[in-house]
């Protein structure tokens, strides 16, 4: 019993980790082309990873 709720506080966890990194790409992309710091390249690789987050964090949850 005791097992089932680490495994859910686990999973609770990942799925808040891997949505705060999509935010945090999205926000990281804004403010650096606002202030022209970021050129395309980078800011395509930064919302790569972001989307790339967000599609995993849907794959866990139908799994569960």
């Amino acid at each position: 019993m005791q097992n089932e709720v680490v495994k859910q506080n686990v999973n609770l966890l990942v799925h808040t980790i891997l949505k705060a990194i999509a935010l945090a790409m999205g926000i990281g992309v804004a403010v650096l082309s606002v202030l022209n710091q970021i050129d395309a390249h980078s800011e395509f690789g930064m919302l790569g990873i972001g989307l790339a987050c967000l599609a995993l964090d849907s794959m866990i949850k139908k799994e569960c």
